[in-house]
């Protein structure tokens, strides 16, 4: 069998992708792949995602039925669990797709290597193309997903209720001081987020400004005297093991969020995922940042 391959980021065990942003306000929402039968409103009812957090999507949509092909780590809900797997987010056996004979492939822009999307397109399948920048377009897409599979109905209630979860964050976390942070994927190599990264937007929700808002790429690697010279007031992390992903900083004792003690993790599937789901993470982040706020 034919195997697409590329080289897995080290960034994106916990981020959707490491390359390039797209304009602010400007997310890939559909390709230019998109057959005409999706212009004309017919169902689209057999898909395939090449995303974890796309998964996730097509269930929220109430649309779960219509997967018949995921890659790994499509874990949330457990139904994700038992779907056929054609590869990874990076790297997919194309025979295998091409048999399952979707209607329809999800894909991301910032995670899956552009070399991949373009070698599903040159099959003749249908390529939608989802990437939020903003919290709110998580709802829109669930709404996008729901008017393609036909499940408009289920699509709306989801996305109503994450946009009344959203608002019902904003009202208890709202109106708070601004507090600089530095949010670390991980640390060799040493990766952030610059503010296209939806997890940036994440932090200024909680009233929390992104050190490295002002880089080009939306996963750069820093160098720790970079850090150390914005010295951020708060340090957060993503947990992706049993061991302290920032006890790297605890030596670094002239650093502000050191000296404060304002090292905090958050759960790193909530926070990396692009889905209804982020808005617990959103809340660890609140959360983090009033405790060092407190002291």
């Amino acid at each position: 069998m034919y195997l697409l391959r590329t080289v897995i980021p080290a960034c994106a065990l916990v981020l959707s992708g490491c390359g390039a942003a797209d304009p602010p306000g400007q997310p890939a929402t559909q390709s230019e792949n998109t057959s005409a039968s999706q212009a004309t409103g017919e169902l689209q009812r057999r898909i395939v995602s090449l995303a974890p957090h796309l998964t996730e999507l097509v269930f929220a949509a109430g649309a779960g039925d219509a997967l018949v092909g995921v890659v790994e780590y499509s874990d949330y809900p457990v139904a994700a669990k038992s779907l056929p797997r054609i590869g990874d987010a990076f790297r997919i056996d194309i025979e295998r797709v091409i048999a399952l004979n979707p209607d329809l492939v999800l894909a991301w822009s910032s995670g899956n290597p552009q070399q991949m999307v373009d070698l599903v397109a040159a099959q003749g399948i249908p390529v939608t193309i989802l990437e939020p920048v903003h919290l709110e377009q998580i709802a829109e897409q669930i709404e996008h997903i729901g008017n393609l599979a036909g499940t408009v109905a289920k699509a709306r209630v989801s996305a109503m209720e994450f946009r009344k979860r959203l608002r019902s964050l904003e009202k208890e976390f709202g109106e708070r001081d601004n507090i600089s942070v530095f949010y670390q994927i991980s640390s060799q190599p040493l990766y952030t987020i610059n503010k296209y990264q939806i997890i940036s937007e994440a932090i200024a929700f909680c009233g929390g400004s992104n050190i490295f808002a002002d880089l080009d790429e939306l996963a750069p690697v820093v160098g720790l005297e970079a850090v150390v010279s914005r010295d951020p007031a708060v340090m957060i992390a993503p947990q992706v093991a049993d061991e302290d992903p920032l006890a790297r900083w605890r030596s670094f004792v002239t650093m502000t969020a050191v000296r404060s003690d304002n090292l905090y993790t958050v759960n790193a599937d909530l926070v990396a995922r692009a889905t209804p789901r982020l808005l617990d993470g959103v809340r660890q982040i609140c959360v983090a940042l009033d405790s060092a706020r407190a002291k």
